[in-house]
Formats: C-alpha cells, structure tokens, sequence
C-alpha cells in the first residue's frame, strides 16, 4: 500500500474514529502514530521509536516552560486579582453606552497577560461582569457573547500556553513569539471592543450606559491593576533584555505572583493548594497532547504526507496568499471540532513546511494560525468557552450564548485580514528582541 494512502487512513481513522469514541485527543494520536509506525516500519522500531522521542522531547529542559506559567496564572487566579482587574476597567469605560460588556472584554485581555487559560477566564469572567451586566439590564446575547469571546485572548496574548507548545515543537524562540502575540492580542482585544460599540449603536438597548465616574474616581482605581502590570513587565522586559531564559521567567513570574499574593493576603491555603492541584493536571494534559502529537508526527514523517503536501501545495499555479487563505479556512473548519491545542500539534507537522516553502516567516504563522484557532473556542460543536460561559449563565439558553458569540465572530476575521496584511504587526517586535 502506497505510504500516502497509509498516512490518510491514519488521519481519518483518528479524526472519525477515535475521537467520536470519545478517546483522549493524546492518546489517539499516540495510538494511531504508534500502529502506523508498526505497519511502515517494525515493531521494534516502533518501540524504540517511543522510548526514543519520548525521553527526547521531555528531557529538554525548555518543557519546564510550561508548568511555571501554569502555575502563575493560577496563583494569580486563585489571589482574586481579576475582581481588581474588572473594577478597574468597569471605573474607565463603564459610563458609555456598551462599557460593561468594554470593560469586561478589557478585563479578559488583562487578566489574559497573566493568565494564559481561556476556561479559567471564562469562568471568572461569568462570576464577576455577568451580575453587573444583569444589574444594568444588558442584552443577555450581549454579555455572554463577549465573556466568552474575551476568554479566547488568553490564548493570543503571552504567556500563551499555545505558544509554548508551538515555540517548543517548531524550535522557535518563546520569548519572539511571546512578542509577537502582544500586538495580535491586543488588536483582537480592540476590535472586540469596536464590535460591542457597533451593536450597541444599532440595538441601544442592549447595553445601557452605567454611571459616571470622575476622574479622580478612575486614578484611584489603577492600583487594582498594578499586579497585572509589574508580572506582565517582568515577563516581556526580561525576555526582551535576555536577562531571562523563559523557563526563567515563567518561575520569577510565579514566584512574584505568590509574593505579591502574600503581602496582600488575598490568597488562602486552600486557594494556594488548588493553584497546585489544577497546575499540576493542566500540566499532564499538555503533556499528553505534546507525547501524542509527537509519536504521530513520526508517523506523518515516514509516510512523507507533509512534504508532498509542500511541495504539491508550492507548485501550485495561484498566489501564495490564496494558498494561504486555503490552510486558514482549515484550520477555522477544525477549530470548530476539536480543542485548538490538539488541533495545532496534529496540522503543524502537514502546514508548517508549506508555509516555510511559501516563504512566510514562522513566528507570523505560528501567531495568526493561533488567532484562527482561537474561533474553535467559542463556535459549535465543541466550543469549550462558550459551555462554560453557558454553564455559569443558567438562566441563559445554550442557543443564545452561541448566537451572542456569532455578532463578535467578524472581528477574528478582520483580524486575521488585517494581519496578513501587514505582517509586520506581528515580526517587528519579535525583531527587536535578543
């Protein structure tokens, strides 16, 4: 049987088979990746195959990336810093007409830098703005649409775990693309603003203005964000200068956390010992997936599906940016089936090479393939962000939260325009870096 055909079966038998049976995303790659394998090679090869990558991949010492700014996040999480976060954004552009929903975006984006988790912003989002959204009588569609759509920036905007896992199977640099997703986050952020602005010109009703605040009123609420700002800085400012390895960064981050945690006296015993426990299987997920995507990522390359994509893909007689709109529209079809993480470590071994060949540079792909992805977060079927949004706002209808999520979903299709585009909003930071 021709190697091709072998790797096609593989995929489809993981992509319909296995995961409609409901097995673990990584242990069916690692299944299918393991069986291929066999059938091309040997058995004693697959099995030495596994041992091999196995102790290769997490004996590099760059993997310890991943659990320090796990743990950050939650530290930070566990300390209530996104209620401090919240008020802060409420107090700035909570008396315009839509500035809860604003507020709340911008408080996602914040908390986001820290964070790096779209579920846990989704539920602490739901917990804090959706009451006062209630209180103020905003359109439920409104609110749960834009919880659940800020949530996604976690992903974009560092330290993304995404990126980690893109940075460490790719072999480029975490601190560049850390950089490069500042400004792809940032616009989303923005433009997810400008949508909540436009609705609430065309149904005002939706989102009625809050009260006004003075100026003095928004000084005194920039202290609940100073955290957020001096972690956020730490991190960038010490990857930027090289004074930090990230491995390095992600524990100072961690550590400053708990610190600050500390002083304030905002983080319990209890609150500490969760921040452990969910690091600890947030970290087992992902390295599962990375174990698995890793196996049959070996498999693809035996079968050489990636490279005759790439090379098929390249001498094909139309533009690179319509190639390029091609594997977008992929990817935005498979974000809406399975978790994004699983999703880009299954495609990047096939779409990878056909982006070099088309001569994009890495760190931009790596960026805007991370924003597309972002869209399976919140659209049906799976729609992970948009569960837990819907699960904290019973009185909300799973069906609404899913339409409120559709007026926001043209502001990741401008984005992803506007960065192909321009390009260098996203390489000319990662440029500047050491």
């Amino acid at each position: 049987m021709d190697l091709a055909v072998i790797g096609v079966l593989g995929i489809i038998i993981l992509l319909l088979i296995l995961f409609l049976l409901g097995m673990p995303v990584g242990f069916a790659m690692a299944v299918v990746g393991f069986c291929g394998f066999w059938y091309i090679v040997s058995f004693k090869a697959a099995i030495g195959m596994i041992s091999g990558d196995i102790w290769a991949t997490f004996s590099k010492y760059g993997l310890t990336v991943i659990p320090l700014f796990i743990l950050m996040g939650e530290i930070a999480y566990y300390s209530g810093v996104n209620e401090k976060l919240y008020k802060t954004a409420y107090k700035w552009v909570g008396q315009i007409r839509g500035g809860i929903a604003m507020s709340t975006v911008l408080a996602c984006a914040l908390f986001s830098a820290i964070c790096g988790s779209n579920a846990a912003t989704a539920a602490t989002m739901t917990a804090v703005a959706l009451p006062e959204m209630k209180k103020y009588k905003y359109e439920p569609m409104l609110s749960t649409g834009s919880i659940a759509c800020g949530s996604t920036l976690g992903v974009v905007i560092p330290p993304s775990v995404v990126l980690i896992v893109i940075g460490l199977y790719t072999g480029q640099s975490i601190g560049k693309l850390f950089y490069g997703g500042v400004v792809a986050g940032v616009l989303l952020a923005v433009l997810f603003m400008l949508s909540v602005y436009f609705l609430c010109r065309i149904f005002p009703a939706w989102g009625p203005v809050g009260p006004k605040t003075t100026f003095k009123e928004k000084i005194y609420a920039l202290p609940g964000s100073f955290e957020i700002v001096i972690l956020f800085v730490l991190v960038m400012l010490g990857l930027y200068f090289g004074f930090f390895t990230p491995t390095q960064a992600g524990a100072a981050g961690s550590f400053l956390a708990l610190v600050i945690s500390l002083i304030q006296r905002s983080l319990s015993w209890k609150g500490f010992v969760n921040s452990i426990v969910d690091t600890l299987r947030i970290s087992c997920m992902v390295m599962v997936l990375v174990t698995g995507a890793t196996i049959f990522g070996r498999f693809l390359a035996v079968t050489r599906i990636p490279f005759d994509i790439a090379n098929w893909v390249a001498s094909l007689p139309i533009p690179n940016f319509c190639i390029m709109a091609i594997i977008f529209i992929i990817f935005i079809i498979g974000g809406a089936v399975m978790d994004a993480l699983a999703l880009l470590l299954i495609t990047i071994p096939i779409f990878y090479p056909v982006a070099l060949e088309l001569g994009y540079d890495p760190i931009w792909f790596s960026v805007t393939i991370t924003v597309i992805t972002t869209l399976g977060a919140v659209t049906p079927p799976v729609g992970a962000t948009t569960y837990v949004v819907a699960g904290m706002a019973r009185d909300v209808p799973l069906g609404r939260v899913f339409k409120g999520v559709t007026y926001f979903l043209p502001a990741y299709i401008v984005c992803v325009l506007i960065l192909m585009i321009f390009p260098k909003l996203v390489t000319f930071l990662p440029s500047l870096v050491k």
